[in-house]
Protein backbone atom coordinates (compact mmCIF):
# COMPACT_ATOMS: atom_id res chain seq x y z
CA UNK A 1 0.00 0.00 0.00
CA UNK A 2 1.49 3.52 -1.31
CA UNK A 3 1.87 6.72 1.13
CA UNK A 4 -0.96 8.01 -1.02
CA UNK A 5 -3.36 5.02 -0.36
CA UNK A 6 -3.05 5.13 3.26
CA UNK A 7 -3.33 9.11 3.34
CA UNK A 8 -6.61 8.81 1.53
CA UNK A 9 -7.53 5.99 3.47
CA UNK A 10 -6.63 7.65 7.08
CA UNK A 11 -8.34 10.91 5.27
CA UNK A 12 -11.29 8.96 4.11
CA UNK A 13 -11.82 7.46 7.64
CA UNK A 14 -11.48 10.84 9.61
CA UNK A 15 -14.06 12.33 7.51
CA UNK A 16 -16.44 9.27 8.46
CA UNK A 17 -16.16 9.65 11.87
CA UNK A 18 -17.11 13.33 11.83
CA UNK A 19 -20.48 12.87 9.80
CA UNK A 20 -21.10 10.40 11.84
CA UNK A 21 -20.61 12.14 14.62
CA UNK A 22 -22.38 15.62 13.24
CA UNK A 23 -25.43 13.33 11.62
CA UNK A 24 -26.18 12.12 15.17
CA UNK A 25 -26.03 15.26 16.91
CA UNK A 26 -28.26 16.70 14.21
CA UNK A 27 -30.36 13.73 14.62
CA UNK A 28 -31.03 14.34 18.23
CA UNK A 29 -31.82 18.36 17.58
CA UNK A 30 -34.09 17.18 14.91
CA UNK A 31 -35.95 14.91 16.37
CA UNK A 32 -36.36 16.94 19.18
CA UNK A 33 -36.95 19.74 17.31
CA UNK A 34 -39.77 17.90 15.73
CA UNK A 35 -41.56 16.78 18.45
CA UNK A 36 -41.62 20.05 20.30
CA UNK A 37 -42.08 22.70 17.65
CA UNK A 38 -45.51 22.28 17.18
CA UNK A 39 -46.32 22.61 20.83
CA UNK A 40 -44.85 25.81 20.43
CA UNK A 41 -47.48 28.75 20.78
CA UNK A 42 -47.75 32.45 22.15
CA UNK A 43 -49.99 30.65 25.35
CA UNK A 44 -47.22 28.15 25.90
CA UNK A 45 -44.93 30.92 25.79
CA UNK A 46 -46.68 33.51 28.57
CA UNK A 47 -48.77 31.36 30.35
CA UNK A 48 -47.80 29.97 34.16
CA UNK A 49 -47.84 26.03 34.47
CA UNK A 50 -50.35 24.04 35.61
CA UNK A 51 -49.78 20.94 38.18
CA UNK A 52 -52.87 19.09 37.54
CA UNK A 53 -54.90 20.15 34.42
CA UNK A 54 -53.71 20.47 30.66
CA UNK A 55 -52.76 23.42 28.65
CA UNK A 56 -50.03 24.64 30.60
CA UNK A 57 -47.37 26.98 30.11
CA UNK A 58 -43.90 27.72 30.81
CA UNK A 59 -44.20 31.94 31.25
CA UNK A 60 -42.50 31.92 34.79
CA UNK A 61 -39.66 29.29 33.50
CA UNK A 62 -38.49 31.08 30.49
CA UNK A 63 -38.82 34.32 32.82
CA UNK A 64 -36.31 32.79 35.54
CA UNK A 65 -34.53 30.91 33.02
CA UNK A 66 -33.05 34.70 31.57
CA UNK A 67 -33.33 36.37 35.17
CA UNK A 68 -30.89 33.89 36.32
CA UNK A 69 -28.43 33.76 33.50
CA UNK A 70 -28.63 37.79 34.18
CA UNK A 71 -27.60 37.67 37.83
CA UNK A 72 -25.03 34.65 37.39
CA UNK A 73 -23.25 36.91 34.48
CA UNK A 74 -23.64 39.86 36.79
CA UNK A 75 -21.56 37.58 39.35
CA UNK A 76 -18.86 35.67 37.29
CA UNK A 77 -17.94 38.05 34.29
CA UNK A 78 -16.00 40.60 36.51
CA UNK A 79 -14.58 37.98 38.52
CA UNK A 80 -13.48 35.71 35.87
CA UNK A 81 -11.85 39.23 34.15
CA UNK A 82 -10.45 40.03 36.94
CA UNK A 83 -9.02 36.46 37.65
CA UNK A 84 -7.99 35.87 33.81
CA UNK A 85 -5.90 39.60 33.99
CA UNK A 86 -3.86 38.47 37.08
CA UNK A 87 -2.63 35.17 35.60
CA UNK A 88 -2.12 36.73 32.55
CA UNK A 89 -0.76 39.87 33.22
CA UNK A 90 0.43 39.76 36.94
CA UNK A 91 1.02 36.55 37.98
CA UNK A 92 4.75 34.61 38.35
CA UNK A 93 5.17 31.08 37.45
CA UNK A 94 5.21 29.87 41.17
CA UNK A 95 3.65 28.06 43.23
CA UNK A 96 0.94 30.10 43.67
CA UNK A 97 0.13 30.49 40.24
CA UNK A 98 0.09 26.64 39.87
CA UNK A 99 -2.23 26.24 42.91
CA UNK A 100 -4.67 28.68 41.46
CA UNK A 101 -4.82 27.05 37.79
CA UNK A 102 -4.74 23.86 39.33
CA UNK A 103 -7.77 24.65 41.29
CA UNK A 104 -9.60 26.38 38.01
CA UNK A 105 -8.83 23.06 36.24
CA UNK A 106 -10.43 20.93 39.03
CA UNK A 107 -13.78 23.30 39.42
CA UNK A 108 -14.26 23.37 35.66
CA UNK A 109 -14.45 19.44 35.52
CA UNK A 110 -16.81 18.77 38.78
CA UNK A 111 -19.86 17.57 37.62
CA UNK A 112 -23.13 19.77 37.78
CA UNK A 113 -24.77 17.86 40.56
CA UNK A 114 -21.33 18.14 42.92
CA UNK A 115 -21.75 21.94 42.70
CA UNK A 116 -25.49 21.84 42.98
CA UNK A 117 -25.05 19.89 46.23
CA UNK A 118 -22.59 22.27 47.80
CA UNK A 119 -24.69 25.00 46.97
CA UNK A 120 -27.63 23.21 49.09
CA UNK A 121 -25.00 22.66 51.62
CA UNK A 122 -23.52 26.29 51.63
CA UNK A 123 -26.08 28.75 50.17
CA UNK A 124 -29.62 26.91 51.39
CA UNK A 125 -28.95 25.75 54.49
CA UNK A 126 -25.88 27.17 56.27
CA UNK A 127 -27.06 30.67 55.15
CA UNK A 128 -30.46 29.93 55.11
CA UNK A 129 -31.46 31.80 51.91
CA UNK A 130 -33.58 28.17 51.22
CA UNK A 131 -34.71 27.70 47.34
CA UNK A 132 -33.71 30.93 45.48
CA UNK A 133 -33.01 32.79 42.62
CA UNK A 134 -29.69 34.21 45.14
CA UNK A 135 -28.62 30.22 45.33
CA UNK A 136 -29.06 29.27 42.53
CA UNK A 137 -27.29 32.38 40.83
CA UNK A 138 -24.02 31.59 43.10
CA UNK A 139 -23.87 27.90 42.11
CA UNK A 140 -23.77 28.91 38.67
CA UNK A 141 -21.23 31.23 39.08
CA UNK A 142 -19.37 28.55 40.47
CA UNK A 143 -20.36 26.37 37.87
CA UNK A 144 -19.63 28.58 35.23
CA UNK A 145 -16.24 30.84 36.82
CA UNK A 146 -13.94 28.37 35.91
CA UNK A 147 -14.71 27.71 31.95
CA UNK A 148 -14.86 31.65 31.66
CA UNK A 149 -11.59 32.51 33.73
CA UNK A 150 -9.74 29.87 31.00
CA UNK A 151 -11.50 31.59 28.31
CA UNK A 152 -10.54 35.22 29.09
CA UNK A 153 -7.08 33.86 30.04
CA UNK A 154 -6.43 32.63 26.62
CA UNK A 155 -7.90 35.29 25.13
CA UNK A 156 -5.80 37.80 26.78
CA UNK A 157 -2.24 35.13 26.29
CA UNK A 158 -3.24 35.56 22.83
CA UNK A 159 -2.38 39.50 22.59
CA UNK A 160 1.09 39.80 21.11
CA UNK A 161 3.66 40.83 22.98
CA UNK A 162 4.66 43.86 20.69
CA UNK A 163 1.17 45.67 21.48
CA UNK A 164 2.22 45.30 25.30
CA UNK A 165 5.33 46.80 24.30
CA UNK A 166 4.19 49.54 22.38
CA UNK A 167 1.64 50.35 24.88
CA UNK A 168 4.53 51.14 27.60
CA UNK A 169 6.60 52.96 25.00
CA UNK A 170 3.60 55.44 24.64
CA UNK A 171 3.91 55.93 28.77
CA UNK A 172 1.49 54.04 29.53
CA UNK A 173 1.57 52.01 32.42
CA UNK A 174 1.06 48.19 33.15
CA UNK A 175 -2.60 48.57 34.32
CA UNK A 176 -3.38 51.41 31.38
CA UNK A 177 -2.15 48.89 28.92
CA UNK A 178 -3.89 46.31 30.61
CA UNK A 179 -7.49 48.57 29.94
CA UNK A 180 -6.89 50.39 27.34
CA UNK A 181 -4.87 47.90 24.45
CA UNK A 182 -4.83 44.37 26.23
CA UNK A 183 -8.47 44.03 27.46
CA UNK A 184 -9.53 45.70 23.95
CA UNK A 185 -7.88 43.53 21.59
CA UNK A 186 -8.87 40.71 22.98
CA UNK A 187 -12.55 41.38 23.66
CA UNK A 188 -13.51 39.45 20.59
CA UNK A 189 -12.84 36.11 22.26
CA UNK A 190 -13.90 37.28 25.65
CA UNK A 191 -17.56 38.26 24.60
CA UNK A 192 -17.54 34.65 22.30
CA UNK A 193 -16.72 33.27 25.42
CA UNK A 194 -19.28 34.75 27.62
CA UNK A 195 -22.14 33.90 25.48
CA UNK A 196 -20.97 30.21 24.65
CA UNK A 197 -20.48 30.04 28.63
CA UNK A 198 -24.19 31.79 28.99
CA UNK A 199 -25.23 29.03 26.31
CA UNK A 200 -23.74 26.61 29.23
CA UNK A 201 -25.57 28.50 32.02
CA UNK A 202 -29.18 28.36 30.70
CA UNK A 203 -29.38 24.33 29.99
CA UNK A 204 -28.41 24.05 33.87
CA UNK A 205 -30.38 21.71 34.99
CA UNK A 206 -28.67 19.81 37.96
CA UNK A 207 -26.71 22.55 40.02
CA UNK A 208 -30.54 24.00 40.09
CA UNK A 209 -32.72 21.29 41.67
CA UNK A 210 -30.68 21.91 44.93
CA UNK A 211 -30.40 25.43 45.25
CA UNK A 212 -33.10 27.60 43.28
CA UNK A 213 -35.79 25.10 43.57
CA UNK A 214 -38.86 22.96 41.83
CA UNK A 215 -41.16 25.72 42.33
CA UNK A 216 -42.69 28.64 40.12
CA UNK A 217 -44.90 30.69 41.33
CA UNK A 218 -47.11 32.94 39.40
CA UNK A 219 -45.32 36.31 38.34
CA UNK A 220 -46.60 39.69 38.90
CA UNK A 221 -44.72 42.31 36.94
CA UNK A 222 -46.65 45.02 38.14
CA UNK A 223 -45.55 44.24 41.44
CA UNK A 224 -42.02 46.02 42.13
CA UNK A 225 -42.00 45.08 45.42
CA UNK A 226 -38.77 42.97 45.91
CA UNK A 227 -39.58 40.97 49.08
CA UNK A 228 -43.19 39.82 47.85
CA UNK A 229 -43.11 36.15 46.41
CA UNK A 230 -45.14 37.08 43.50
CA UNK A 231 -42.45 39.79 42.37
CA UNK A 232 -40.19 38.30 39.50
CA UNK A 233 -37.58 40.61 40.28
CA UNK A 234 -37.45 38.91 44.03
CA UNK A 235 -33.96 37.31 44.73
CA UNK A 236 -35.09 35.32 47.62
CA UNK A 237 -37.82 33.34 45.82
CA UNK A 238 -37.84 29.95 44.14
CA UNK A 239 -37.63 29.71 40.92
CA UNK A 240 -37.68 26.66 38.35
CA UNK A 241 -36.09 27.19 35.13
CA UNK A 242 -36.52 25.57 31.47
CA UNK A 243 -34.78 22.82 32.31
CA UNK A 244 -35.67 21.98 35.95
CA UNK A 245 -39.24 22.07 34.78
CA UNK A 246 -38.60 19.46 31.92
CA UNK A 247 -37.40 17.39 34.61
CA UNK A 248 -40.16 17.73 37.06
CA UNK A 249 -42.65 17.11 34.18
CA UNK A 250 -40.89 14.00 32.86
CA UNK A 251 -39.88 12.91 36.70
CA UNK A 252 -43.67 13.28 38.29
CA UNK A 253 -46.07 13.13 35.34
CA UNK A 254 -48.84 14.89 36.90
CA UNK A 255 -50.34 16.36 33.77
CA UNK A 256 -52.41 14.85 31.25
CA UNK A 257 -50.02 16.46 28.38
CA UNK A 258 -47.01 15.83 30.23
CA UNK A 259 -45.36 14.64 27.09
CA UNK A 260 -46.14 17.56 25.16
CA UNK A 261 -45.26 20.31 27.53
CA UNK A 262 -41.65 18.35 28.06
CA UNK A 263 -41.72 18.41 24.24
CA UNK A 264 -41.72 21.91 23.74
CA UNK A 265 -39.93 23.12 26.72
CA UNK A 266 -37.00 20.90 25.67
CA UNK A 267 -37.58 22.80 22.00
CA UNK A 268 -37.14 26.42 23.15
CA UNK A 269 -34.45 25.07 25.30
CA UNK A 270 -32.32 23.56 22.71
CA UNK A 271 -33.64 26.57 20.14
CA UNK A 272 -32.07 29.31 22.93
CA UNK A 273 -28.84 27.52 23.06
CA UNK A 274 -28.50 27.33 19.38
CA UNK A 275 -29.15 31.26 19.41
CA UNK A 276 -26.57 31.64 21.74
CA UNK A 277 -23.93 30.05 19.86
CA UNK A 278 -24.89 31.77 16.65
CA UNK A 279 -25.17 34.92 18.43
CA UNK A 280 -21.56 33.95 19.41
CA UNK A 281 -19.79 33.49 16.52
CA UNK A 282 -21.85 36.50 14.85
CA UNK A 283 -20.64 39.18 17.78
CA UNK A 284 -17.02 37.41 17.74
CA UNK A 285 -16.84 37.95 14.07
CA UNK A 286 -18.33 41.66 14.07
CA UNK A 287 -16.10 42.72 17.08
CA UNK A 288 -13.16 41.50 15.25
CA UNK A 289 -14.02 42.99 12.37
CA UNK A 290 -14.33 46.52 14.38
CA UNK A 291 -11.40 46.44 16.31
CA UNK A 292 -8.69 45.34 13.45
CA UNK A 293 -10.81 48.47 11.20
CA UNK A 294 -10.37 51.02 13.76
Amino acid sequence: MTSKLKDKLATGIFYSIALIICAILASIIGYVLVQGVPHISWDFLTKPSESFSAGGGIGPQLFNSFYLLFLTLLISVPLALGAAIYLAEYAKNNWITKGVRLMVEVLSSLPSIVVGLFGFLVFVIYFGWSFSILSGALALTLFNLPILVRVMEESLKSVSASQREAGLALGLTRWETVCFVIVPTALPGIITGVILSAGRVFGEAAALIYTAGQNAPSLNFANFNIFSQESPWNIMRPAETLAVHIWKVNSEGVVPDAAAISSGTAAILIIGILLFNLIARIVGKYVYRWMTSS
